[in-house]
């Protein structure tokens, strides 16, 4: 991993504020920080099928505008201390050449904007942001509008039973940039934990309570009994205290949201797995699922 930050400038999501965040974070973790314009329109005049020296002189002008752009906001992150580098991206898919970037700098984090997204762009993975989610292994921080407190509050997404085939570890990386962000902000970290309950009762929840026949209701105590208890234990390995530690029932991609948007959240650190298949492909994972939904940043990290 370089001492280095990759900023994604993309006009369509948020610019300014992501060129602030990305000169926030490089100063936070004495970074270099690399502003790479992603902004495929002069190629597309290149490729075009009118071939016309209008359509190659509005070309250069694309290309010249998008070189001022970018020095514009270099020069806002160097008038604060910060040493910058700059490149434009022409290259289509847009998601293939940051991930083509990434592997070469081995960035601390890769930041960029991110906007709603409808559902057709979700199910049809036109989206950069989807296919970032997958491909990349450097940290990835989407940056949304929502101004930072002064002190801010940082939610740590985990879950200490390990559903849905999350390694133990991934949790342990969640708080780990967690606090090593709030440590360095004056900022918090606390704990949340969703869990289903009656999603859980399926076979394999019977086959562990046989020969036992529970009610409903029993059966969720014990399921929420026993979340409770890997989160405690969790919490206390890493020395969090009960009051920043939250467990509620529900699905993620509802409770994270709301719970963020309650306590006025920063940021939320989430972890994704990288799956394959059908399922993968079309339901996504709880990172996809929430990110349209979270008014603030969010940071995904990924399993080693």
């Amino acid at each position: 991993m370089s001492a280095s930050i990759l900023a994604i400038v993309e006009m369509d999501n948020y610019p300014d504020q992501l060129v602030a965040r990305a000169s926030w974070l490089a100063g936070l973790y004495d970074c270099e920080l690399e502003l790479l314009l992603s902004d495929p329109t002069a190629s597309f005049l290149k490729d075009s099928f009118i071939v016309s020296t209008e359509v190659r002189d509005l070309a250069e002008d694309v290309r010249e505008a998008q070189d001022r752009i970018l020095e514009d906001y270099a020069g806002t992150a160097k008038a604060q201390g910060i040493a910058v580098r700059t490149a434009v991206s022409q290259d289509r898919p847009v998601a293939d050449a940051i991930v083509a970037r990434a592997l070469e700098l081995e960035p601390r984090f890769v930041v960029k904007g991110t906007r709603y997204h409808s559902a057709a762009e979700r199910a049809t993975f036109v989206a950069a942001d989807w296919q970032l989610i997958r491909s990349l292994e450097t940290p990835l921080w989407f940056v949304k509008s929502r101004d930072w407190s002064e002190a801010p509050l940082i939610v740590a997404a985990v879950d200490p039973t390990h559903g849905h085939d999350k390694p133990a570890r991934l949790d342990q990386k969640i708080v780990d940039a967690g606090r090593s962000l709030a440590s360095r902000c004056g900022g918090r970290l606390e704990l949340l934990h969703s869990y289903q309950r009656m999603a859980e009762i399926g076979s394999k929840a019977m086959k562990t309570f046989k020969p036992l026949k529970l009610s409903v209701e029993a059966l969720d105590a014990k399921i929420r009994d026993e979340h409770r208890a890997a989160l405690d234990a969790f919490a206390a390995e890493n020395d969090i205290d009960a009051g920043a530690v939250h467990q509620l029932p529900g699905r993620t991609e509802e409770i994270l949201p709301a719970f963020a948007h309650g306590h006025g959240a920063s940021l939320v650190v989430m972890g994704a797995i990288a799956r394959s298949g059908i399922k993968r492909r079309v339901i996504g994972n709880t990172a996809e699922r929430s990110l349209d939904h979270l008014a603030c940043d969010v940071l995904i990290v990924y399993p080693d």
